[in-house]
């Protein structure tokens, strides 16, 4: 594997500074970091640089790209032929042919419901698909991704398409340093600009981001989480890229593909190395960077046994423009839907999905 960030992230197995706590038990994903996105430290790897197919945690490299080119009240009319190249299966906010959106609405499509007709949509308006891809593997190199080959926009399962752990870390990184990412990525609930199916009226749409919601058995929403993208595919796997804040410091995790495959598996794996890295924090020096060009920590680093993490939870992250503790109760109005409080998650639109390779 590649060494990019230090040594010790080209050696097999598990790898964590000396002193640091052990690491959690159980952990079966074929590749995972944890990292800290304020210095860029590596607290913590196993087989960051291996390539694997991302998935829909590939959208934040979209994200890291087009964002910032398309002014959020920008609007657009979608065309049919916008969707030219969105592979079957693929998962859909439900944007509908001929009806006008905001740009805003759309990335609340691709980061809440992973939207594969989203990305189409806002790839059109970047110039067309391959474009896009042309810039997103420009801005990968850009950030030192060496692993990344982007093939689709949207992290659907194409040949020769794979990222790394390290370098999805390095796309969280870089779009968390922007307001409107991270509020995307923060947000649990919105309204979704509606279409016939609804006759005109929005609808409900929730976060995929499990950790983030609190949805199912995944121990409720992770304290002082961020969020950022899961993602999954018959061919990937579970994928999961999540950034949590405490005491003033943000960590990221990402997780690719475990190998147990019990329901909601990736979350676990990513909470137990949230607890470890914030258990870590000062206790240990890194063993690498992300900082691609900044020298590594010269201080050796060991495989460190699977055994129960000491970590524990912290309080919510409160950034000045929304409120994030427990489930989230804000939603974000789009398309001119008016911000509105939600109670629970009743009236989510379930999403008409063919049962084939699947993108979330």
């Amino acid at each position: 594997m590649s060494t990019v960030g230090g040594d010790a992230l080209g050696r097999p197995g598990p790898q964590a500074g000396v002193g640091a706590p052990a690491l959690p038990q159980g952990l079966s994903a074929l590749s995972w970091i944890v990292s800290d996105a304020d210095t860029g430290d590596v607290l913590a790897a196993e087989n960051p640089h291996w390539p694997l197919p991302p998935a829909s945690t590939l959208k934040t490299l979209f994200a890291d790209t087009v964002l910032p080119k398309l002014p959020a009240d920008a609007t657009h009319k979608v065309a049919p032929s916008d969707f030219d190249g969105m592979g079957a299966g693929s998962s859909e906010v439900g944007v509908v042919p001929g009806q006008t959106y905001a740009v805003s609405a759309l990335w609340l499509g691709v980061f809440l419901r992973s939207g594969n007709d989203a990305v189409h949509v806002l790839a059109a308006m970047n110039g067309g698909v391959a474009a896009t891809v042309q810039q997103m593997q420009a801005r990968a190199q850009t950030l030192g991704a060496k692993d990344t080959h982007v093939v689709s926009p949207d992290g659907y399962d194409m040949p020769g398409q794979v990222s790394s752990a390290y370098d999805l870390s390095l796309f969280a990184r870089d779009g968390l340093k922007d307001p409107a990412f991270a509020k995307y990525c923060d947000t649990a609930f919105a309204e979704f600009p509606g279409g016939p199916n609804t006759k005109g009226k929005p609808f409900q749409i929730a976060n995929t981001n499990r950790l983030l919601t609190g949805l199912n058995r995944v121990g409720g929403r992770y304290p002082g989480l961020i969020g950022v993208k899961n993602g999954y595919t018959t061919n990937a796997g579970n994928t999961l890229v999540e950034a949590a804040q405490r005491n003033g410091h943000t960590l990221l995790v990402t997780v690719m593909n475990p190998q147990n495959h019990a329901e909601d598996e990736v979350y676990h794996e990513a909470r137990a190395l949230l607890d470890w890295g914030f258990a870590a924090e000062g206790r240990t020096k890194p063993i690498g960077t992300l900082d691609a060009t900044k020298p590594a920590s010269s201080d050796a680093a060991s495989a460190s046994p699977h055994a129960p993490s000491g970590g524990t939870a912290a309080g919510p992250w409160s950034p000045s423009d929304s409120s994030s503790g427990g489930i989230s109760s804000t939603t974000y109005a789009a398309g001119g839907v008016a911000a509105a409080v939600v109670a629970g998650v009743g009236g989510v639109l379930l999403l008409r999905r063919r049962r084939r390779r699947q993108t979330f």
